[in-house]
């Protein structure tokens, strides 16, 4: 992040404009709705700006720019057609550590003007850092159409009873619940409908009523294999409402970017041959967290009930009444093969997919090889480096030709997703060539890799993506 947005209060603040053509009337305008006292210095105005000067709405110095016409100002904006005043506005300006905006220079300002939705007092600012203004303005547009006009009414009314809330409801938790619930409910249809003395009467009937007691709940909530783009909607919702998350390190980075800023975040997560939370500390914890009265998301990688032991944990949290949800995720063996161009079904190569996974538990049967090793299938293997040599072993020894084009597929769908080919008989190289963990792929599907490998091929040039390997 190159820029830190903030919401500036300009009202009766002392502005510098320099410049008094049409792209200076622009920022002035906007200034002048949030009350800012307007000074520029022009030679001469343009038509907009004169008859805002004749208004008396600013200040015009009408004088060619000094520095001294610096002193006193909480910011300034240089926005006329002469790059070197610009840029000496600029450098005059940092001088005094004044923030400053050249307009469409942006190697000389220190803060720029986002793209801005108003929905007064709810404001949503967008920016590229100036790098893509078209980009911005269709974004822009598109939340323009997406964000209701009543929010604004929305949220002047909730202000104006916080204080009458925040008197009667003494947590933070049962706050932020009470105005959860009126948000997603009757109050805002009512506020939709322009309904306002009636959704008042709402939020009076809820505050009285006080908090509902009893306990917390839990969301077993699948995060995808770690693009945060393949996060659904329900998960992303849920996390912005816990009180604590319980994370896998399989979850990456960017979605736990996502998960509500002040909720408590433990990571919980399990790695091979590394010290980690045992599952029957995990059970007790989401039991007792939820017991508490808190909001718990536990937050898996890919889909909580595709190896992910998700199971096993509602088991405990329903033997304790615990109310529960489920919100599945895209799981590492869709996600990682379709990023991947490996169609895990073809019509010519593959009539049905098999998930294994190759931690087996303690004293467990073995697995039907013979199954296993039958042709025109695709079988997608969970944490199978580790016994990846018996893996090869036991297919080629049960009828799989050595031949079988094989994939290990490590950070699937992140940044730095690493894609390696081969084959069944080089299997137990190349597992060591990629980070763990990683997802075995085996199946005639994987020699259509170097065709349809789509996202590798189109998005090379603004992700950058790991190489690509074949040991073949």
């Amino acid at each position: 992040m190159e820029y830190l947005p903030l919401f500036a209060d300009l009202r009766g603040r002392p502005i510098l404009v320099v410049g008094g053509g049409d792209v200076a009337a622009r920022k002035i305008q906007l200034l002048l709705r949030v009350s800012a006292q307007v000074r520029v210095v022009a030679q001469a105005l343009c038509q907009k700006l004169t008859d805002i000067d004749r208004a008396g709405s600013l200040i015009w110095l009408g004088e060619t720019f000094e520095p001294a016409m610096l002193d006193g100002v909480f910011l300034v904006i240089a926005a006329t057609d002469d790059a070197a005043l610009n840029a000496h506005v600029s450098q005059c300006a940092e001088q005094r550590h004044l923030l400053v905006n050249v307009v469409d220079d942006q190697q000389n300002c220190s803060f720029i003007f986002p793209s801005i939705i108003d929905r007064a007092p709810v404001l949503v600012a967008i920016s590229s850092g100036g790098t893509a203004p078209v980009l911005v303005r269709i974004l822009r547009e598109k939340l323009e159409s997406m964000l209701p006009t009543f929010l604004g009414t929305m949220a002047a009314m909730t202000g104006a009873w916080r204080g009458r809330v925040k008197q009667q409801l003494r947590s933070h938790s049962s706050r932020r619940r009470f105005w959860e619930k009126a948000l997603n409910g009757r109050f805002a249809t009512l506020v939709a409908q322009r309904r306002l003395e009636q959704a008042e009467q709402v939020l009076e009937q809820e505050l009285c009523a006080g908090p509902k007691q009893g306990g917390g709940e839990v969301a077993l909530v699948g995060a995808g294999p770690g693009d945060s783009g393949l996060l659904t909607l329900r998960g992303l919702q849920l996390m912005q409402q816990a009180d604590v998350v319980l994370y896998d390190y399989l979850v990456s980075a960017e979605i736990l970017e996502l998960v509500r800023r002040d909720a408590d975040k433990i990571c919980v997560g399990k790695r091979a041959g590394k010290q980690s939370m045992p599952q029957q500390e995990i059970n007790h914890l989401l039991v007792t967290l939820a017991q508490q009265g808190k909001k718990v998301v536990r937050l898996k990688g890919g889909d909580p009930f595709i190896f992910g032991r998700g199971g096993e944990e509602l088991q405990t949290v329903a033997a304790r009444s615990i109310p529960f949800q489920v919100v599945p995720g895209i799981t590492a063996a869709s996600g990682a093969t379709a990023y991947a161009g490996i169609p895990l079904s073809h019509r010519d190569h593959a009539q049905s997919i098999t998930l294994i996974t190759g931690h087996l538990r303690d004293g467990a049967d073995a697995l039907d090889w013979h199954a296993l090793a039958r042709g025109r299938q695709t079988l997608a293997i969970y944490m199978g480096v580790i016994k990846a040599a018996e893996i090869s072993h036991q297919l080629i020894r049960h009828g799989k030709s050595a031949q079988t084009p094989v994939a290990v597929i490590s950070h699937g769908t992140r940044s730095d997703q690493c894609v390696l080919t081969g084959t069944l008989g080089t299997l137990e190289t190349l597992v060591y060539q990629v980070p763990t963990p990683a997802l075995l792929v085996i199946g005639e599907v994987v020699a259509l890799h170097n065709e349809i490998n789509w996202f590798g091929q189109q998005t090379l040039a603004w992700k950058k993506r790991a190489s690509v390997v074949n040991l073949a």
